[in-house]
């Protein structure tokens, strides 16, 4: 990310005057000066002051649907999609992190760096929970009609899943360094980007293995009644999918492009998508859709589960 303009310190701590857009070096609200705190950037990283009625509203949406995932996997004992419930405990810190920022003190740099390590990174949780979906179908409607082993899906996407977040988390803890100590955090973004970069590959690459598999079993999913789950599940995976790529196209452009200025982006293309992916889920839950196993040896003991489950 490159610095502020021309006659614009902002390694003194004083900022620039009031109501500046200092494009990629930050935006100084005229109507919230800045506080000069030990924490405090002197420009609002941001770009602009976080909307509180947006933060409130995911706050309030994530924790009713972290509530509803958390109870369902209980009920229908679906240990394999518990990464749901936490994806959505990571999306409730981020963005109490950010209403805190929106409310309390835009410039505070640990707030920021809260909010943009837990938005981003909740995600990867998210997909854990769709890529043990599709291990489930497999073994409810037939092994032939899959490209890949599921074991071979589970593992591969689990894996990626871990590397992706790793080297996330690892860019995202960075960024917050470097920015807290004022340096350039181009680096620490390279690695950010390249984390989001294998995540959107090995989703692309899950979303292909998916189709063709729904394909195929197109007639099973018709006789088992799961016409329904099926389209949620699909779209639920396709806005997450979408939420992920703007975030590798955020994350390309810096912390200053103009996709990560402009707030309409981020409620539209990173809020948006998630929001209307979780409930999906919980209306078309895997649980009582597809059964609480992903290791069953056959179709009829699929089943069985299936039967089981929803008793």
């Amino acid at each position: 990310m490159s610095g502020p303009p021309p006659g614009i310190d902002i390694s003194s701590g004083g900022g620039p005057p009031p109501g500046v857009n200092t494009g990629r070096g930050g935006y100084v609200d005229p109507n919230w000066p800045f506080p000069g705190g030990p924490n405090d950037a002197p420009v609002i990283i941001y770009g602009y002051t976080p909307s509180f009625a947006l933060a409130l509203l995911a706050t309030i949406l994530f924790c009713l649907y972290f509530v509803a995932h958390l109870f369902q996997v209980v009920r229908y004992r679906t240990v394999y999609f518990c990464t749901f419930p936490i994806g959505l405990a990571f999306e409730i810190v981020g963005y109490i992190a950010r209403c805190l920022s929106a409310k309390v003190n835009p410039y505070n740099l640990i707030f920021f760096i809260l909010q943009y390590f837990f938005i981003v990174t909740a995600p990867v949780f998210l997909a854990a929970g769709i890529y043990a979906i599709l291990s489930a179908l497999i073994h409810r409607l037939g092994r032939e009609y899959s490209l890949l082993p599921p074991k071979w899906i589970l593992w591969f996407f689990i894996t990626s899943d871990v590397v992706a977040t790793i080297t996330q988390i690892s860019g995202a803890a960075l960024i917050g360094v470097k920015q807290k100590k004022r340096e350039d955090p181009t680096a620490a973004n390279n690695i950010l980007l390249g984390g989001l970069a294998y995540q959107v590959f090995a989703i692309g690459l899950f979303i292909i293995l998916c189709g063709v598999f729904i394909f195929r079993a197109r007639r099973q999913i018709k006789q088992a009644g799961l016409s329904l789950f099926i389209a949620a599940f699909s779209t639920a995976t396709l806005l997450i999918y979408l939420r992920t790529v703007f975030r590798l196209a955020e994350t390309a452009e810096g912390l200053g492009g103009d996709l990560s200025t402009k707030e309409v982006y981020f409620g539209t293309l990173e809020f948006l998508p998630v929001v209307l992916a979780v409930p999906l889920l919980n209306v078309w839950h895997p649980g009582r859709c597809v059964g609480r196993s992903i290791a069953s040896d056959s179709k009829e003991e699929a089943g069985i589960v299936e039967l089981e489950s929803r008793g």
